[in-house]
């Protein structure tokens, strides 16, 4: 290994101080933001219909103060059409990213968030799920990323949540932060960005709280952030995709990154992870960015003026470049199975090169239905496979379909794995205890 002070990032480096707090971040300077204009072209560039599942992408140009104003004018007609549609039917986490890129600064969409009754719809949406976590032996109706961007965003924006419920249920050992025995690393990253808004409000005294549940919280919060620090590998918190929200959850509650070989290593791999593609999604693009430019949740600011990043991106507004890729086979064989109880149903499937793993289900399904049916439901991070053989996921029971290569869990979805020739392909129905 090259020493440390050869490290080729380290002129991209900026190390500052979060202001008014102790902790330290890891940021790309300003010099060097093009090594994030993938980020930004991906983001800006994609096609946007889904309303409120597409908040996500609107919080983050927010937040980052990237200026696209026929984007940001679409995005923002798109959630509100959407959320007068169904506002009931979205779920706990979905209205709470709503809330946070509507309101990410001080703007007319104040007036939406407040005429549509987000805020108290959001705290109802909370009550529902802690009373779910009540009659159903702790299990939230959703999961636990979604319960802690929920109280995130009540404390942000402030609404109602009980202190005995945030001391109750999230405790570092509850189940739902982990998932087949392993810790989850965006979830308790999660929870680490609200229990620090929590804290901070108790000790700025917008709510009553005793310092016996203070100190609780705090040790919550120290102990999230020793068990996201347990899953690094080289760089990374979890995997690439969770590391971004891993990043801001330990900018604003742990000294980490003061070891500036530890920021050196972040961004190494994370730069090179961006330089290949890896967050070709928006949504991946979105979870990502901000804690590049030093951005958190917490930064969310509906009393502030919004402000534009200082630095140019330059955005291209060129096609991309055509490839000519190198020879290769044109069609691919994998085999895929199926197991339901002791009935197991495989064949080989022949597919295009460079297909995904939802098209090897598609071709399976359509060689023998009755063997290899499923559905899938669109998600912002693709599609998301929601039963196999008429057996469907469930959160009450704490099941779901993992998606397996060579018997090895999958990092991507459905729609973003690449097959390769001769691989082993199944879908898997887990239960996380």
């Amino acid at each position: 290994m090259r020493p440390s002070h050869q490290l080729p990032l380290l002129g991209l480096l900026l190390f500052s101080l979060i202001p008014g707090q102790r902790c330290q971040i890891c940021e790309v300077s300003k010099e060097d933001y093009s090594s994030l204009k993938p980020l930004v072209n991906t983001m800006v560039y994609s096609s946007y219909t889904k309303g409120i599942q597409d908040a996500n992408i609107l919080l983050t140009l927010r937040l980052v103060g990237i200026h696209n104003q026929s984007l940001e004018q679409q995005l923002t007609q798109q959630i509100k059409q959407d959320v007068r549609k169904r506002v009931s039917e979205v779920t706990s986490g979905q209205l709470a990213l709503v809330i946070l890129a509507l309101g990410a600064c001080k703007n007319p969409d104040e007036v939406f968030i407040r005429d549509a009754h987000l805020v108290s719809k959001l705290g109802e949406k909370f009550k529902a799920e802690i009373e779910n976590m009540e009659t159903h032996n702790g299990n939230p109706l959703t999961n636990y990323y979604q319960l802690s961007l929920t109280l995130l965003a009540l404390c942000l924006f402030d609404g109602n949540y009980s202190i005995p419920d945030v001391t109750y249920y999230f405790t570092p050992e509850n189940k739902n932060y982990y998932f087949d025995d392993q810790f989850s690393v965006d979830t308790g990253a999660m929870a680490v960005l609200a229990l620090t808004c929590v804290n901070r409000s108790i000790e700025s005294e917008k709510i009553k709280a005793g310092t016996e549940d203070s100190n609780k919280i705090h040790n919550y919060t120290k102990k999230l952030v020793e068990k996201i620090l347990s899953m690094k590998t080289d760089g990374l918190f979890g995997n690439k995709f969770s590391t971004g929200e891993a990043m801001q959850a330990l900018f604003v509650s742990s000294n980490y990154y003061k070891n500036k070989q530890n920021c050196q290593e972040t961004l190494r791999t994370v730069l090179q992870e961006v330089s290949q593609g890896a967050f070709h999604l928006p949504i991946a693009a979105a979870q990502i960015l901000p804690a590049l430019m030093g951005k958190t949740y917490l930064d969310v600011n509906k009393n502030s003026s919004c402000t534009h990043s200082p630095v140019k991106f330059n955005i291209s507004t060129e096609e991309a470049v055509t490839v000519t890729p190198t020879v290769s086979p044109a069609n691919i064989s994998v085999k895929y199975s199926v197991r339901i109880n002791e009935t197991l149903d495989s064949a080989n499937i022949t597919v295009k090169n460079g297909s995904v793993f939802l098209d090897v289900m598609k071709e399976a399904q359509k060689q023998n239905e009755a063997a290899f049916r499923f559905t899938a439901e669109d998600r912002p991070w693709g599609p998301y496979i929601t039963s196999v053989q008429g057996i469907r996921a469930n959160t009450d029971d704490r099941t779901y379909w993992k998606l397996l290569s060579d018997g090895q869990p999958l990092t991507q979805g459905a729609g973003s794995y690449v097959v390769k020739n001769g691989e082993y392909l199944e879908p898997s129905l887990y239960f996380f205890l």
